[in-house]
């Protein structure tokens, strides 16, 4: 019995996807749940898996193919796949042409037909060495195996030195999802950035008196900063709730709850996972849904719905050495928290000079609904929860 494979049912905020790679081919064998194809949204790459055990009898969509919610993508034959008894040394070599193909994405095969590109010489990339598009892509004849760059020629001219080389990449959806998204908050939002700096002496003692007990108590999970962070932007968005609110055309909504987004980076582009109810997490749920996160972004594994909404975000550049930066809003919201890199500064600390660890904090903020004594204040309810942690366990 003939099945459908059919793309997600994507939810209102994603319009369409893109087919990115199949991971199975005409005439394969599959199981039920395998993973046959990825499709690329503007907002995390989803896996379609088999819903039955069969053969795919039939590919409607190729890679790069724009994909609507629940459209038919490919079908399968229901039923276990039979196991040919190839003997004769014509069927074997038919065998083995049909494994190699198998290992070429049909973009892939296309591209290299089209460039006169021999596939014998392209290193696959891919799961089990399957050669993608990606690969044809960047596959120049110096890649080459050895053995037929060693080929006699009749005449070889040699490359120029200093030749420079370019190569063309189109952009994945996510990026120019992204893309899109940065500009327009540069065209329509009045944006500006007030800075501060905070000592992370408090913070950094009480994080190494309590570790060991902390990542004891709680199941392996370590005790960072972020976990303060969040629940210090809690407590101050819950004093300036305009730092926490949206704006709906000509209307400005007001959320009664604090879903914090914290910036995570993929090898595909910035993903922001939510933490719904943040003002009712402790800082051990806070990391530890943190840590998930992270796993899953890596992994692709992050759904729709985990970066849905969000009323206030926090992004790290600190992590990565950043000193000091101006963050892009994330709309519809108003505001975002950017940290930076720990630094041992000289300072003044009553009337003598100290040095201590220190780090820079920078909000943007859209002024449209945001004034700047306002946002002034809420860095400042921020620096002050972080430089004296109990206030941000007592909620004072």
């Amino acid at each position: 019995m003939a099945i459908e494979i059919k793309a997600p049912t994507f939810p209102e905020s994603v319009q369409e996807g893109t087919l990115a790679t199949w991971h199975k081919n005409v005439g394969d064998s599959v199981t039920r749940d395998e993973l046959i194809v990825d499709i690329e949204t503007d907002k995390v790459v989803l896996e379609v898996v088999a819903p039955a055990t069969g053969t795919i009898t039939e590919v409607l969509k190729a890679e790069d193919d724009i994909v609507l919610s629940n459209e038919v993508i490919a079908r399968i034959e229901e039923g276990e796949a039979a196991e040919p008894a190839l003997k004769s040394a014509a069927k074997q070599e038919e065998a083995d042409i049909q494994v190699a193909e198998a290992l070429v994405n049909p973009a892939a095969k296309k591209l290299a037909d089209e460039r006169g590109i021999d596939l014998s010489q392209v290193s696959g990339t891919g799961k089990g060495g399957r050669i993608t598009k990606e690969d044809v892509v960047n596959f120049t004849p110096s890649a080459a195996p050895a053995a037929a760059q060693a080929a006699p020629v009749v005449a070889e001219e040699a490359m120029p030195a200093g030749e420079r080389v370019e190569r063309r990449v189109v952009m994945t959806r996510m990026r120019t999802r992204i893309a899109e998204r940065l500009l327009d908050v540069t065209q329509t939002t009045a944006s500006l950035t007030t800075f501060n700096e905070v000592d992370m002496s408090a913070l950094m003692g009480l994080r190494k008196q309590y570790q060991d007990e902390f990542t004891k108590t709680h199941n392996g999970t370590r005790l960072g900063f972020m976990g303060f962070f969040v629940k210090a932007a809690v407590e101050a968005l819950k004093r300036f709730p305009l730092v926490n609110a949206s704006i709906d055309g000509t209307d400005i909504v007001y959320h009664g709850f604090q879903d914090i987004g914290v910036a995570v980076s993929t090898d595909r582009g910035l993903v922001v996972p939510v933490l719904r109810n943040a003002e009712n997490m402790s800082i051990a749920t806070i990391e530890n849904s943190i840590g998930e996160y992270a796993g899953k972004a890596r992994d692709g594994k992050l759904s729709i719905e985990e970066m849905t909404g969000g009323t206030f975000t926090i992004t790290n550049g600190g992590v990565y050495g950043s000193l000091l930066s101006t963050p892009i809003i994330n709309p519809p919201q108003t505001a975002i928290l950017g940290m930076h890199t720990i630094q041992q500064r000289p300072v003044a600390v009553n009337g003598q000079v100290e040095i201590r660890p220190m780090m820079y904090l920078a909000m943007s903020y859209d002024h449209r609904l945001i004034d700047g004594k306002e946002a002034v204040q809420f860095l400042v309810a921020i620096k002050q929860l972080i430089e004296d942690p109990a206030k941000i366990l007592l909620e004072i």
